[in-house]
C-alpha cells in the first residue's frame, strides 16, 4: 500500500509538472514568430537548446540521486521549473527566451531520477506497469496542456508563461510536503562533477544488449523531435490553423498516446510478442509521419495524428521497460538517466534539423525525415532484435501487460 500511494504521488507530480509543459508547446513557435519575428532556425535552436542542457544534467541529476536521494533532486528540479516558465512570461527579446530554456532545461532533467524512482519502489516483475506511468503522466500532460495553452492564448502569451509556472510550482509543493524519499540505499562512493560522464556513458554501451536498446531509444526520439517545433509551425504557416487549433491537434495526440499507454497495448500484448510490436509500431511512425505534411484539412491531419500517436504510444514504452530490465537495481539511476540524456541529445538535433530543414528545404522534409529514422527501427526489428530477445533477457511480453494500468 506504502509502494501504491509512492507511486500515486509520483505519478501526480510528474504530470502536474509536465502539463505546465505542454501548455507552452502549441505556443511555443508561433510567439516566437509572432512576437519576437524570429525564423524557423532559431525556433529550432530556442527547442533545441532545452534538451541540449539535459543532455549535460540527466546523467548527473540520476548520479546524485543515487548518493543523496531521489527527493532533493526532484524538488530542486521544479522549483527551477517554475523558474523558467515565469522567466518566459517576461520574454521580450530572443536572448530572454533562450535563457528561460536553459533553466527549464536544468528543471527538466529529473525524468531520469523519477524513473529512477518508480524503479526503486517497484519489482522487477512490475516495473513495466511503474514506468509506464511516466509515459501516462506525458500523455495526459500533452492532452490537457497544449489545450488549456490554446485557450489562454488568447488572453496574452505571458499569460500561458504565468500557468504553466503555477503548476510547476504546485508540483513542487506537493513533492516537498508529502513524497517520501525512495532511495534506501544511498550510494556513498564520491561522485566527481563532470559536464560530460564519459564513464557512465562508457559503461553502458560497453553491455551491448543495453546499448542496442539505448539506440533504438535515440533514435525513436529523434524521429519525433523532427515535429517538435514545425508541427505547430506546419499547422499555423500551411494549414492555417489558430493557437487553439494547434493546441488541440496536440491534445488528440497526448490522448490517444494516454489511451494506446494505458490500456489498448494492455490488451495486444497477450496476443502479439515484442519484437512483432516493435515493427507494427515502427510502421505506423513511419506512415504517420511521411503523411503529416499532406493531411491538407483538420480531419485529415488528426487521422494521420492519431496512427502516428498508436505507434509512439506502443513503441516508447516496450523499449523503455525493456532498458530498465536489463539494467542492474544499484545502477537505475545512472542507467536510465543516461538513456534520458541520449534522448535529449535526440532532442536537441531533430529540433534542429528541423527549423533548418522547415526553413531551406520546405516544410515536408521535416516529417519525411522522421519517417526515414523510423525506417531504421522498423529494419533493425526485423533483423537484429531477434538476436536481442533470445539471450535471457527476461524481456517477456506478458510483463507489459500492466503497462500505466495501477491496482
Amino acid at each position: 500500500m506504502k509502494n501504491k500511494s509512492a507511486l500515486s504521488l509520483i505519478f501526480l507530480t510528474v504530470f502536474i509538472d509536465l502539463l505546465g509543459f505542454g501548455i507552452l508547446i502549441p505556443i511555443l513557435p508561433t510567439f516566437a514568430t509572432k512576437i519576437l519575428h524570429v525564423d524557423e532556425t532559431a525556433i529550432g535552436i530556442a527547442i533545441a537548446i532545452y534538451s541540449l542542457v539535459q543532455f549535460f544534467f540527466n546523467p548527473l541529476f540520476g548520479k546524485l540521486s543515487d548518493k543523496y536521494g531521489r527527493k532533493p533532486l526532484i524538488v530542486v528540479s521544479l522549483l527551477l521549473n517554475a523558474a523558467g516558465y515565469l522567466i518566459f512570461a517576461f520574454t521580450s527579446s530572443f536572448l530572454v527566451l533562450l535563457i528561460s530554456r536553459v533553466v527549464g532545461g536544468i528543471g527538466g532533467s529529473s525524468i531520469g531520477v523519477a524513473q529512477a524512482y518508480i524503479a526503486d519502489v517497484t519489482t522487477r516483475e512490475n516495473r513495466s506497469k511503474g514506468m509506464g506511468l511516466i509515459g501516462a503522466a506525458f500523455g495526459l500532460g500533452f492532452v490537457f496542456g497544449p489545450m488549456i495553452g490554446g485557450m489562454l492564448s488568447k488572453y496574452g502569451y505571458m499569460v500561458t508563461g504565468f500557468a504553466s509556472g503555477g503548476f510547476s510550482f504546485i508540483a513542487f509543493i506537493l513533492t516537498l510536503i508529502l513524497l517520501p524519499e525512495s532511495l534506501k540505499n544511498k550510494n556513498k562512493e564520491v561522485i566527481k562533477r563532470k559536464l560530460i560522464d564519459v564513464k557512465s556513458f562508457v559503461k553502458v554501451f560497453q553491455k551491448p544488449k543495453l546499448a542496442i536498446l539505448v539506440l533504438l531509444f535515440f533514435i525513436l526520439t529523434f524521429s519525433v523531435a523532427n515535429i517538435y517545433g514545425t508541427f505547430a509551425l506546419l499547422g499555423y504557416k500551411i494549414y492555417g490553423f489558430t493557437d487553439m487549433q494547434n493546441g488541440y491537434m496536440f491534445g488528440i495526440m497526448g490522448l490517444v498516446g494516454a489511451l494506446v499507454q494505458g490500456g489498448l497495448i494492455h490488451v495486444i500484448s497477450k496476443y502479439i510478442n515484442d519484437r512483432r510490436l516493435i515493427i507494427i509500431s515502427s510502421f505506423l511512425m513511419i506512415i504517420g509521419l511521411a503523411s503529416l505534411p499532406y493531411g491538407e484539412t483538420f480531419l485529415g491531419l488528426a487521422l494521420i495524428v492519431i496512427v502516428l500517436s498508436i505507434g509512439t504510444g506502443i513503441l516508447q514504452p516496450i523499449l523503455l521497460s525493456m532498458i530498465s530490465k536489463v539494467s542492474s537495481e544499484s545502477e537505475q539511476g545512472v542507467t536510465l538517466s543516461i538513456n534520458q540524456s541520449m534522448s535529449a541529445f535526440a532532442r536537441v538535433l531533430g529540433p534542429l534539423w528541423g527549423g533548418f530543414a522547415f526553413e531551406y528545404f520546405g516544410y515536408p522534409f521535416p516529417f519525411l525525415t522522421g519517417a526515414f529514422s523510423t525506417l531504421i527501427i522498423f529494419l533493425i526489428a526485423i533483423f537484429y532484435l531477434p538476436k536481442i530477445l533470445n539471450r535471457g533477457d527476461g524481456n517477456n511480453v506478458h510483463e507489459l501487460n500492466n503497462v500505466i494500468k495501477i491496482n
